[in-house]
């Protein structure tokens, strides 16, 4: 059940990977149309904007693809002079704290989310989008991440 379990969310951070991908397709798409509308003399409204939300997208989407894959910077020059039980003890220590912060985060872009919704904020820039609907993609991936750095420790508690 466990190996089961811990194939679906590696797919699932995969997954997050190429739809971070997704994001940035659309930010170059964005940058492209705006220097492109400038050259030819007409202005469209929001593209920097939009372009700064599939950033936010992307970035957020991409922390937990790129933690499994170890791509974070982590904390290598005191585990790399730790052995035996000591790395053990440590690598979970930095495991344990990292999911309280990765869910702290979580839990607040939730929040964050809820009560843009619930006041039907809108951003400030030209277009007036509803400001919860980029957020979304945040807290989503703030969730994802959050839920990789805690399948880590469970895997590294469980592995020894």
């Amino acid at each position: 059940m466990f190996r089961s379990i811990d194939r679906t969310l590696n797919k699932i951070y995969k997954f997050s990977g190429y739809v971070a991908a997704f994001f940035l397709i659309f930010v170059a798409i964005f940058i492209l149309t705006g220097i492109s509308s400038r050259i030819f003399g007409f202005y469209i409204r929001g593209l920097a904007e939009y372009s700064g939300y599939c950033m936010a997208a992307a970035s957020f989407f991409a922390l937990a693809y790129t933690f499994v894959e170890g791509g974070h910077i982590r904390i290598t020059l005191f585990l790399e002079k730790a052995t035996g039980t000591k790395k053990y003890l440590l690598e979970i220590w930095c495991l344990f704290v990292a999911s309280i912060f990765s869910g702290y985060l979580a839990f607040y872009f939730i929040k964050m989310l809820v009560i843009s919704y619930r006041f039907q904020e809108r951003s400030e820039g030209a277009d007036e989008i509803l400001i919860w609907i980029p957020q979304m993609t945040v807290a989503l991936g703030s969730i994802l991440f959050f839920i990789c750095v805690f399948h880590q420790f469970i895997l590294k508690v469980f592995k020894k």
